[in-house]
């Protein structure tokens, strides 16, 4: 068992609760994600397998993927682990659900939002900051907009700010705000899923998403090309990870 992400198996295994397990962070690096890839490649050759829950050990969800690991020399091969582990959570076609409390950050809130529902806390805070350090949110600029549409995907991933569970559940972005997520969300397997069959399930997943998966697909592929070809070979984006490793302001050239 790994110790970066911990698995729970309830219900006679067919309900995976799956638990960030580096708090307080829970900091999605090149190990957690290759740990999360495996996991969800694991989904799709278990048959009997109803719905997988994630949620992050401690306070927080995830602050986000790693920064150092956005650096030179480094940010292709963590896009492509990154990208990869979305592509495998989008073939397992096992429902997921997402449960949050507190931060809930940049690539932390892409996982949760590829998830089918969020569950959250009131306390949750949910935004893409990647401009703030001069960069931008690939998963989140294809996917965000299928959950909260244009205005409020563009105002996210364009301010970098952070909403709280109130305005998220308001605009769509998380289905319920309760005191208990972890159990609103088991209730909601066990009230709506335990009961169905665990292979029309899956049909369901596959035939609901066959939209969006291919516009994922294709429109993740542009953006993480932009992102290699383009924006890392502009000086701003190099000096805001520098600045936010170097912990000062961002000297911006605007080139």
């Amino acid at each position: 068992m790994s110790e970066i992400v911990r698995v729970e198996k309830l219900e006679d295994g067919q309900v995976w609760r799956i638990l960030l397990n580096t708090p307080k962070a829970n900091i999605l690096d090149g190990a957690k994600c290759a740990e999360l890839t495996r996991l969800f490649e694991e989904a799709a050759d278990t048959p009997s397998l109803k719905a997988m829950v994630v949620e992050g050990e401690g306070d927080h969800f995830s602050f986000g993927a790693s920064v150092p690991e956005h650096l030179p020399g480094k940010y292709e091969d963590m896009l492509h682990g990154f990208h990869g582990m979305f592509h495998k959570l989008l073939a397992c076609h096992v429902p997921i659900l997402a449960v949050v409390r507190g931060q809930c950050l940049g690539g932390g809130l892409e996982l949760a939002m590829v998830c089918h529902r969020i569950f959250a806390s009131p306390d949750a805070k949910m935004g893409q900051p990647e401009i703030v350090l001069g960069v931008i949110p690939p998963v989140a600029s294809v996917a965000l907009t299928e959950r909260v549409g244009r205005g409020w995907a563009e105002d996210l991933c364009i301010s970098g700010r952070s909403i709280d569970a109130e305005t998220a559940h308001r605009i769509g972005l998380v289905d319920e705000v309760s005191d208990e997520p972890w159990e609103g969300a088991l209730g909601y397997v066990r009230d709506h899923l335990l009961p169905k069959s665990a292979s029309s399930l899956r049909h369901a997943v596959r035939a609901v998403r066959t939209g969006f998966a291919k516009r994922f697909r294709k429109e993740l592929a542009r953006v993480e090309k932009q992102y290699i070809k383009e924006l890392m070979h502009t000086a701003d984006a190099r000096e805001g990870l520098n600045a936010f490793m170097e912990k000062r302001k961002p000297d911006w050239t605007d080139r």
